[in-house]
Formats: C-alpha cells, sequence, structure tokens
C-alpha cells in the first residue's frame, strides 16, 4: 500500500513539474535561432568575391560575375545597390534580387 501511494505521488510531482515547465516555455518569447542569425550576417562580400562566389548568387552567371569584377577594378569598390546598378547587365530588379544575398 505504501509503495502504490509513493508512486501515487511521485506521479503527481512529475505532472506538476511537466505543467511548470511547459508554462514557462509557453511564456518565453520566440527567437530566431542564432543560426539563422549567424547565416543572415554571413553575406559574401561583393568586392572581395571570386567569380567562383559571385556565381553562386542567385541571378550572377559567369558573364555578369566578370562585368562586376570589371566594374570593380575599373571604379573601385561598389558602395551599395545604386551603385550596381552601374554594372553593365544589371537591373534595379537584379541588384535588389543580389543585395540580400551581398554585402557591399
Amino acid at each position: 500500500m505504501k509503495i502504490a501511494l509513493v508512486a501515487a505521488v511521485m506521479a503527481s510531482l512529475a505532472c506538476a513539474v511537466n505543467l511548470t515547465v511547459a508554462q514557462e516555455l509557453a511564456k518565453a518569447p520566440l527567437s530566431v535561432p542564432a543560426a539563422a542569425k549567424v547565416a543572415d550576417k554571413a553575406k559574401l562580400n561583393i568586392n572581395q568575391a571570386s567569380i567562383e562566389q559571385l556565381v553562386a548568387v542567385p541571378g550572377i552567371g559567369e558573364k555578369k560575375a566578370q562585368a562586376i569584377k570589371d566594374y570593380i577594378s575599373a571604379n573601385g569598390p561598389i558602395k551599395d545597390q545604386k551603385q550596381l546598378t552601374e554594372v553593365k547587365g544589371i537591373g534595379d530588379k537584379l541588384a535588389a534580387k543580389v543585395a540580400e544575398h551581398v554585402s557591399f
């Protein structure tokens, strides 16, 4: 009888602890995982990237990657999205898409 009573008390305590933990977790604000934050900050620096790295950026093929490298060689570092549109073959839409993946 004592064993059954102890088992019942232990089960009650386990349920109470689980409920308390669940309530605390429900109160905690949801946050973006640390890996996602790091990934956001780990953009490719367009001014230091190789052609191979630039080709990996959505919307950039070998010709546009070479045009970016040529522009940087002739004019110095690209400072922002607007200046990126000065590269041959890159308009406003593509510059906006590329800017999501690179830093200047």
